[in-house]
């Protein structure tokens, strides 16, 4: 069977990573590891980084083993592993996508790229905060489902639901540090929150009563 460009491109980034400094990763993140992987959280979930090969597994919630990763989570893993800034520093201000320095975007929400999900999510206030609540999330104030979530431990984001009513649509947004830029490329904050709404989603299904 013929690899898609997104196999390709995630074996292409295994080698890459086989190329820099596992030590410096492992100090600067404060990850566990032995001599064959080293782990890491992504939302919520235990990945592992095997150190010969590159590979990134996750361990699923239900089962207890370790499966293949989608492109989403392989891209985050390796783009915060391999490009984030040596000296990358939180500042604790969440601000907007139409607010990171250097960055051209037209709204500071993401409901046309997650069109589906916003209205998935729409109407289901108990359903998504604790969907939230399952992935680590600590309430916050502003929206009708707001939670601070580690997307990894070192680098929180603001995921905000607005409802729909008769005046508005249903709003879905994310706020980051300032900071974020040190940390992933901008395209990897896309992988991100697909990722996180994916997870969401999966939660809510699951826990259907």
């Amino acid at each position: 069977m013929q690899k898609s460009n997104y196999q390709i491109m995630q074996e292409q980034m295994a080698e890459r990573f086989l190329r820099y400094d596992q030590e410096k990763m492992i100090e600067k993140f404060q990850l566990a590891c032995n001599a064959e992987y080293i782990y890491i959280t992504f939302v919520n979930s235990p990945y592992r980084i095997n150190r010969k090969t590159g590979e990134i597994q996750v361990q699923k919630k239900a089962e207890g083993n370790w499966d293949q990763t989608s492109y989403n989570e392989a891209m985050s893993i390796y783009d915060v592993l391999c490009d984030s800034k040596p000296d990358c520093r939180l500042s604790g201000k969440y601000i907007s996508l139409t607010s990171l320095k250097g960055t051209v975007f037209s709204s500071g929400t993401v409901g046309n790229i997650f069109q589906k999900s916003v209205e998935f999510f729409d109407g289901k206030t108990r359903e998504l905060a604790r969907a939230c609540e399952r992935l680590g999330g600590i309430p916050e104030r502003v929206g009708d489902v707001s939670f601070r979530l580690e997307i990894f431990p070192f680098l929180p984001a603001v995921f905000q639901f607005w409802y729909s009513d008769e005046e508005f649509p249903a709003m879905l947004k994310f706020m980051w540090d300032e900071n974020i830029l040190d940390y992933v490329h901008y395209e990897t904050i896309y992988f991100m929150m697909s990722h996180v709404i994916k997870r969401l989603e999966e939660e809510i299904e699951d826990n259907k009563l």
